[in-house]
């Protein structure tokens, strides 16, 4: 029986040291940890989760002076990003140390690094005293988990113990940045945006990976790359189009029996089986949305049609996500 708590103990720090999993709060999803230095426990993480080998893990660090003892910063833009968006729903990809097994990098040379700014997130870390490899707290393919009821089940007798912190706040994973060339290219749209590392560095890329499918085959040094990810049981639908009439139409075009609409109030009037609104602001759709889709699948429905949003800001990484839970069905004319 999984226990859930709301405080931090020894007993956490027992169960990091003996080589099980804890599920833990951040700003962004809910993690499933293991100590990261032990290659006998990150392996449970792929076995508890059912998730492929190639798919590398996050490391998460207590703080920025823990990096040099994990991996490299080679050069300024690096330390730049580091200094600026570091603790936070960020995550950099560095050359990494021999100390990190390579099971939890999918045997590549290099790790992502990242520093939650949860408060509660921090003090595990510092509670345990090791670094953290960490996915989001989800069985492989389905919607990460920002609160505890939404994963509790899915992770009954899996592990011992759950730390409940509220619902997290951002709802979306972190921004996976790596340094190529002396340009920061983004391998995972987060709350950190290509205009805010353009405001810091000057110029910003975006992998190919974002928006497009990789082949499973392909060697991906981010999480969330690869794979159907982020979905419900329930076929998805993705659709976008600026001109609301336009928008409505593709909709009713797609609609089947026992439809689930996703989306702003702008589309409550269409008759549906259940419409379910993810807000009316970025933050609130990326704060919602994972929440939301597994809310969805609880009605049983035969499709859902999720409204998509312009791909800037925020807006990149809400739709790097649904296109993956659409497995990449997206309609935009």
């Amino acid at each position: 029986m999984t226990k859930i708590v709301n405080e931090l103990t020894k007993e956490i720090k027992d169960e990091i040291a003996n080589d099980n999993l804890v599920i833990f709060p951040t700003e962004t999803v809910y993690g499933i940890g293991a100590n990261a230095l032990s290659e006998n426990a990150v392996n449970k993480i792929f076995e508890v989760k059912t998730r492929a080998k190639n798919n590398p893990l996050i490391v998460h660090l207590k703080d920025k002076k823990e990096i040099s003892k994990y991996a490299y910063i080679s050069n300024s833009i690096e330390q730049k990003l580091i200094d600026a968006f570091m603790p936070g729903p960020f995550t950099i990809i560095l050359k990494k140390k021999s100390i990190i097994p390579n099971v939890v990098t999918a045997n590549m040379d290099s790790v992502g690094i990242r520093i939650p700014i949860d408060e509660m997130a921090h003090n595990f870390l510092s509670l345990v005293d090791v670094p953290i490899a960490a996915p989001s707290a989800n069985i492989s393919g389905k919607p990460s988990g920002t609160k505890v009821l939404d994963i509790k089940d899915e992770f009954d007798g899996l592990v011992n113990i759950i730390i409940d912190h509220g619902e997290s706040t951002i709802g979306l994973e972190s921004t996976v940045v790596k340094v190529i060339d002396g340009t920061p290219t983004i391998l995972r749209p987060g709350f950190i945006t290509k205009e805010d590392i353009i405001a810091l560095i000057g110029s910003c890329n975006i992998a190919p990976g974002v928006l497009e499918k990789l082949s499973n085959n392909e060697k991906v040094e981010s999480p969330g790359m690869l794979y159907r990810h982020y979905a419900p049981k329930t076929n998805c639908i993705l659709v976008y189009n600026e001109n609301l009439p336009t928008l409505k139409e593709i909709i009713k075009r797609n609609m089947i029996d026992k439809t689930i609409i996703i989306g702003s109030n702008k589309l409550k009037d269409i008759s549906c089986y259940k419409f379910i609104n993810y807000g009316e602001t970025l933050p609130e759709i990326s704060h919602n949305i994972f929440s939301l889709l597994r809310l969805a699948d609880t009605y049983q429905g035969n499709l859902i049609i999720i409204e998509g949003v312009k791909k800037e800001g925020l807006g990149l990484a809400i739709m790097n996500r649904l296109i993956r839970t659409s497995s990449f069905n997206y309609i935009d004319k």
